[in-house]
């Protein structure tokens, strides 16, 4: 059985982003039963350049092969990114690429181009200069979603990882993402082991608007599936709020009906989604 036919979240509303380095092969198989949303073999960062055409080699064996999975691929600038977008380019099993280190609209329009103008592009932001041009990053033709390379940009600005430092950039990539017409962004991966980390993160995450993040380890995806969807009392609130407001006639009653039956039918939208409603 084909990977994605295990996956039922699609891209645009995904959670988790399993980041699996592409030197691992022996474990592309777990892809199929990941509790991830979306996996993403890394060509990238977490390959060595000395190893780069072989990890390359691998993912296009692995797609071809029946496989299916999105792939981390290098820079527009680099010296890889040529190899890694013809490498790719009509392979059945890629579900779309998730380009390193984007700092222009130009980087990902041609990444869209060169791959067939078919494949989606998600831009992993991870700089002062890409933070700041983001709005045209999340305009460009062939732009999926924005990703936030969290890492990167603070070794790039040298902030902290405090949450109020963090926040500028977060809170930038989502509104690069509304003005675009893009979906939520994705946040960083957490870095430190434990669940407390993780959801203390995600729930900052959350709360700034972001609808995903990357993930480092598999036993992460379970828990920004659930950080990352509506909660019990949200669903509540919302089954609560549409059924008073059908009784009442569906007719607005004051200003404040508007923005709560959007919200309302968001987060039932989701829950559906997400196969918890």
């Amino acid at each position: 059985m084909r990977s994605d036919l295990l996956r039922h979240v699609g891209s645009e509303l995904s959670r988790s982003w399993l980041l699996m380095s592409a030197l691992e092969t022996s474990r592309f198989e777990e892809i199929r039963s990941s509790s991830a949303d979306q996996v993403v073999l890394d060509i990238e960062d977490a390959v060595d350049p000395s190893r780069k055409d072989g990890a390359r080699s691998a993912v296009t064996t692995w797609l071809t092969g029946g496989g299916s999975a999105w792939v981390r691929i290098n820079d527009r600038t680099s010296d890889f990114w040529a190899a890694d977008v013809n490498g790719l380019r009509g392979i059945e099993g890629l579900r779309g690429v998730v380009l390193a280190k984007v700092e222009s609209a130009t980087a990902v329009t041609e990444t869209f181009d060169a791959l067939g103008g078919e494949v989606p592009v998600v831009a992993l932001v991870e700089s002062a200069l890409g933070i700041e041009e983001s709005v045209a990053i999340a305009r460009a033709r062939g732009a999926h979603r924005l990703a936030f390379g969290s890492g990167d940009y603070r070794r790039d600005t040298g902030v902290s990882a405090d949450d109020l430092a963090m926040a500028y950039p977060r809170s930038r990539l989502v509104i690069a993402s509304r003005v675009g017409g893009l979906p939520g962004p994705i946040d960083g991966p957490t870095v430190t082991p434990g669940h407390t980390p993780l959801r203390e993160q995600s729930g900052v995450a959350v709360s700034l608007g972001m609808t995903g993040k990357l993930c480092l380890f598999p036993e992460q995806s379970a828990l920004v599936n659930e950080s990352f969807s509506p909660s019990a009392s949200d669903l509540g609130w919302a089954q609560d709020f549409l059924r008073d407001f059908s009784e009442g006639g569906g007719r607005v009653r004051d200003g404040s009906d508007p923005p709560r039956l959007a919200r309302a039918r968001r987060i039932q939208d989701l829950a559906r989604a997400f196969s918890i409603a």
